[in-house]
C-alpha cells in the first residue's frame, strides 16, 4: 500500500562553510558592517547572522540560510531586525549594550533598532542556535533567556518557530525590496489564522475566503490559545511579496539545492485581493504566467508600481453620455454599493447610470434570478474563466474606443514582478487533540511526487495500454508499472481538446491538493494533444462492485466498507478547502486495498462547485449511474452535496440486500413501471408491520453474505441508508452526520423486533 509521508529534509553541517565560526556575541564586542565576514554562524552551519546588503550602500541586520540554493544566487532571508531602516555601509555595527539591550548602531551612532529590554546586571551572551532562533541568554544571577528573534517573524516561519497571538507575517514589498509590503498573517480575534491585505487605500481580509464561513473554510474558532507551528522538519513558510502563503522544502535537483513549493494558499494568483490596486484587471495563464492591465478608461497611476493601480482618464460625475463596456469572465470582487434581486440587464444599467458613484456593476446569474451588483470601487478584478460578465460604465467617447468586446486576450507590456508556482498542497489547519493547540500539518508526497507525466512513458508503463482493469463513462483503466518500481492505475480520458485543457488542468490540481486515507491517491497527469491521463495508486482488490458480484466481502468487512467510504464523502464535502462533489458514488467508484480498505475514485473528475457563490448550482447535463441517481438530477433541482447522500444510500443497501439496483424488480403485472431497490426495501419492511418475530430483517439482508451480523448494527445500518435515499434532499443527513451515527450507535442499541420497532422504522425511512 502506498503511503504519503512528511518529505524530511536532513541537512549536514557539512555541507556548509563560512570564514567565520563564531556563533555567540559577549559583552564589550560587535559585528561591523565593515567586515564582510563578521558574522555569526549557528553550529550545524546551517544559518548566519551578520549584514545583508539590501540596496547600493544599503545593509540590514539579517538571518540567512548559509548556503545558496544554487551559485550566483542570493541565501535566502529568514529574518530581519530593521527591514525598514536600513543602515549605512559603512561603521554601522551591532553590539551589546550596557544596559544589557541588543542595539543596532547606524554610522552617525543613531540607534535604527534595539531589543527594548529591562536593564539588567550581569554576563550576556547573544547565539545564534542549529534552529535559525537568534537568542539574547542571560549567563549569571537569574540565567535564562531574555530575547529571541523567533517572537518578532518578519515574512518566513521556521521549524520550531511557534506563530501565537503576539505574532505576524508581513510580506516584503517585492522580490527585490526588503521593506514591509501590503499582506500580512496572524491571528484573528476569532482565533482563525487569516491573511490580510493593507493596502495604501483599503483594508480587506482575503483569507480564509470572506464569503465563507469559518466552518465552511474548515477552521474552528475554538482555539483560545492561538498557536501555529510547522510540524516537520527541513520546511519553511513564508508569507512572499504576492501575497500569497508558500511552504517551501529545499530540495536536491540534477546536483543543486533548491527550494521547492510544497503547499500554497492560493492556486489562482489573480485572486489575492488588492494585488494590483483599483480598477485592474489580472489574468494568468501557465505560459505567461500573472498579467495586470488597467482597465479600459483608467491610466496607470504610479508607473513603477502597481499597487497603487489605476486612476480615470475621465472625470467620473461629469455630465455627458454615459455607456457601458462588457468585460466577459470578468469579476471585481467586493465593494457592492447596491445589490438589486431579479432585474433585467436594462435595469441595471440605468440604476447605475442614475448614480454618478456607481463605477459599473456585476450581471449574473444567482440560482433563480438575474442580479445586479453595483460597484462604487473596482477592486480585486480577475479574468479566470468566472462564468458572468462585469459592466463598466465610461464617457461615450471611450465606449466607442474600446475596440475588445471580449477580453479573452489581453496584451500588456506590463508583466507583474512576481514567481507564480504551481503547487501540490495536502495541508489543512485542525484542532490538536488536546484542544489547546491549533497546528498546520502539511503532508508532502515522497521524491517522485505528483508530477505531470508525458504520454510516452505511460504508454512504455502499460506496455502499450495491455492490461485493461476497469471502464466506466470517464475512461478506461489500464494497471501499468511506473519508472520507480510503483504499480498504477492509469485511466485513459476521452478525447481532451485544447478548448478543455484549462478546466481539464485545474481539475487535476484540485485531485493534487486533496488528500484523505479513504480517497484514491492522484500521482500525476498527462495532457498531450487530444491525450489526458489521469495516474493513481493500484488498488489490490478492485472494485466493490467485483467483490460484491464475487460475494467476497463478509459482514465485518461490508461495515468497515460503509463507514470507511462515508468519511472520504465527508471529507470531500466538508473537509477541503474547495467543496467537492462527487456525483456518480457508485460501487464501481470505491476502491479497495490489499486489506479491503475503502478509498473512493474519480471525485476529482465531477463538477467542482464555487464556494463564492450559492451552495446549490445546476448543471448543464445529468451527471450519475441510472439507479444511484438522486431524484434531483431528473427533476432538474439545484445540486447540492446531497446527490452523493443519495447515491451512498442505495450503494449501503445494495451491500445489504445483495441487490444490484440496476436490476429492478417488478412489481407486478399491474403496475406498469419498475420497483427501485429503495422501494423494495421500505416495501419489506412495511409488509411486516404488525409482525410478532423478527424474520423480516432476515428478508432483506443478502443471505450469501458469510460471517454473522449484530442485528443491532445491521438495522441501525439500514436506517441510516434508507435517510440517507429519501427522496426529500434536506431531510437526508450529512455525510459528517452519517459518520457519527455509524461510529456511535451500534451494537449497544437494542432493537426489539416487534410491531413497535418496525413500525418506527417504517416512519423514520418512509419517503
Amino acid at each position: 500500500m502506498f503511503l504519503i509521508i512528511p518529505l524530511l529534509i536532513i541537512l549536514s553541517s557539512s555541507l556548509f562553510t563560512s570564514s567565520s565560526h563564531a556563533n555567540a556575541l559577549s559583552k564589550g564586542l560587535s559585528i561591523s558592517v565593515d567586515h564582510e565576514h563578521d558574522n555569526l554562524v549557528s553550529p550545524n552551519g546551517l544559518f548566519t547572522a551578520g549584514f545583508y546588503k539590501v540596496g547600493i550602500n544599503a545593509y540590514c541586520f539579517s538571518i540567512w540560510f548559509t548556503e545558496p540554493q544554487a551559485k550566483n544566487e542570493n541565501p535566502t532571508v529568514v529574518w530581519m531586525a530593521n527591514r525598514d531602516i536600513p543602515v549605512n555601509g559603512k561603521h554601522s555595527k551591532l553590539f551589546l549594550h550596557d544596559d544589557g539591550n541588543l542595539v543596532l548602531e547606524d554610522a552617525d551612532q543613531s540607534i535604527v533598532w534595539s531589543t527594548e529590554k529591562k536593564s539588567t546586571n550581569g554576563s550576556l551572551s547573544l547565539k545564534l542556535e542549529d534552529t535559525g532562533n537568534l537568542v539574547l541568554h542571560q549567563l549569571n544571577g537569574v540565567p535564562g533567556m531574555l530575547w529571541q528573534s523567533f517572537d518578532y517573524p518578519t515574512d518566513t516561519l521556521l521549524h520550531d518557530q511557534v506563530f501565537t497571538k503576539d505574532s505576524q507575517l508581513v510580506s516584503s514589498r517585492s522580490t527585490s525590496n526588503f521593506s514591509s509590503g501590503f499582506f500580512r498573517l496572524y491571528f484573528e480575534n476569532n482565533n482563525v489564522l487569516s491573511l490580510l491585505y493593507n493596502g495604501p487605500e483599503i483594508t480587506s481580509v482575503y483569507w480564509p475566503p470572506p464569503y465563507m464561513k469559518t466552518w465552511e473554510a474548515g477552521r474552528s474558532t475554538f482555539n483560545s490559545s492561538r498557536i501555529a507551528k510547522l510540524d516537520s522538519e527541513g520546511k519553511i513558510m513564508k508569507l512572499d511579496s504576492d501575497g500569497n502563503i508558500r511552504v517551501y522544502s529545499l530540495v536536491d535537483q540534477k546536483g543543486r539545492r533548491k527550494w521547492e513549493v510544497q503547499w500554497q494558499a492560493f492556486s489562482s494568483p489573480c485572486k489575492i485581493h488588492g494585488v494590483y490596486g483599483p480598477n485592474t484587471l489580472c489574468t494568468y495563464s501557465q505560459e505567461d504566467g500573472r498579467k495586470c492591465e488597467c482597465v479600459h478608461g483608467y491610466k496607470k497611476k504610479n508607473r513603477s508600481d502597481w499597487a497603487y493601480g489605476c486612476e480615470p482618464i475621465f472625470k467620473p460625475c461629469e455630465q455627458g453620455e454615459k455607456d457601458y463596456i462588457k468585460l466577459h469572465h470578468v469579476e471585481f470582487y467586493g465593494y457592492d454599493m447596491r445589490f438589486l434581486q431579479n432585474r433585467t440587464l436594462k435595469d441595471c444599467k440605468q440604476d447605475c447610470l442614475n448614480d454618478c458613484n456607481c463605477k459599473g456593476f456585476q450581471f449574473k446569474f444567482d440560482t433563480n434570478f438575474y442580479n445586479c451588483y453595483l460597484k462604487n470601487l473596482l477592486y480585486n478584478g480577475y479574468q479566470l474563466g468566472f462564468e458572468h460578465s462585469a459592466y463598466i460604465k465610461l464617457p461615450q467617447n471611450l465606449v466607442s474606443s474600446f475596440q475588445q468586446a471580449v477580453v479573452n486576450d489581453i496584451e500588456s507590456n506590463s508583466s507583474c514582478p512576481t514567481h507564480i508556482f504551481m503547487p501540490i498542497p495536502r495541508s489543512y489547519e485542525r484542532k490538536h487533540e488536546n484542544g489547546s493547540l491549533k497546528v498546520l500539518r502539511c503532508y508532502y508526497p515522497i521524491a517522485s511526487g505528483f508530477k505531470r507525466f508525458t504520454y510516452a512513458e505511460l504508454k512504455t508503463a502499460t506496455r502499450n495500454f495491455r492490461e485493461e482493469i476497469g471502464r466506466g463513462g470517464a475512461g478506461v483503466v489500464y494497471k501499468g508499472k511506473l519508472s520507480d518500481d510503483r504499480i498504477a492505475a492509469i485511466k485513459v480520458l476521452k478525447e481532451v481538446n485544447h478548448q478543455v485543457e484549462a478546466a481539464f488542468l485545474a481539475e487535476v490540481s484540485t485531485i493534487g491538493r486533496i488528500n484523505h486515507m479513504n480517497l484514491i491517491e492522484t500521482w500525476g497527469y498527462c495532457i498531450e494533444g487530444k491525450h489526458g491521463l489521469v495516474v493513481y495508486e493500484y488498488m489490490e482488490n478492485g472494485s466493490l462492485a467485483t467483490s460484491l458480484n464475487s460475494n467476497k466481502l463478509d459482514w465485518g468487512k461490508k461495515f468497515d466498507i460503509a463507514i470507511g467510504t462515508a468519511k472520504g464523502l465527508a471529507y470531500l464535502h466538508e473537509e477541503c478547502l474547495e467543496w467537492v462533489l462527487h456525483c456518480d458514488v457508485k460501487p464501481h467508484n470505491i476502491l479497495l486495498d490489499a486489506d479491503y480498505n475503502p478509498k473512493v475514485a474519480d471525485f476529482g473528475l465531477s463538477k467542482l462547485f464555487d464556494r463564492g457563490g450559492n451552495e446549490t448550482s445546476t448543471f448543464s447535463r445529468i451527471r450519475g449511474t441510472r439507479g444511484y441517481m438522486a431524484p434531483e438530477w431528473v427533476f432538474n433541482l439545484p445540486i447540492t452535496s446531497k446527490v452523493d447522500v443519495y447515491s451512498y444510500g442505495v450503494v449501503i443497501l445494495e451491500m445489504i440486500t445483495g441487490k444490484s439496483p440496476l436490476q429492478m424488480v417488478q412489481l407486478g403485472v399491474d403496475s406498469g413501471r419498475d420497483q427501485t431497490l429503495v422501494e423494495w426495501v421500505r416495501e419489506k419492511i412495511r409488509e411486516h408491520i404488525g409482525s410478532q418475530n423478527g424474520t423480516w430483517i432476515g428478508e432483506i439482508v443478502d443471505s450469501r453474505t458469510s460471517g454473522e451480523y449484530d442485528t443491532g448494527m445491521l438495522i441501525n445500518l439500514l436506517k441510516v441508508a434508507l435517510q440517507c435515499a429519501k427522496e426529500d434532499r434536506d431531510a437526508r443527513p450529512s455525510m459528517s452526520q452519517v459518520v457519527n451515527i455509524l461510529l456511535h450507535r451500534g451494537s449497544h442499541d437494542s432493537h426489539d423486533m416487534n410491531e413497535a420497532s418496525v413500525s418506527s422504522i417504517y416512519n423514520k425511512v418512509s419517503p
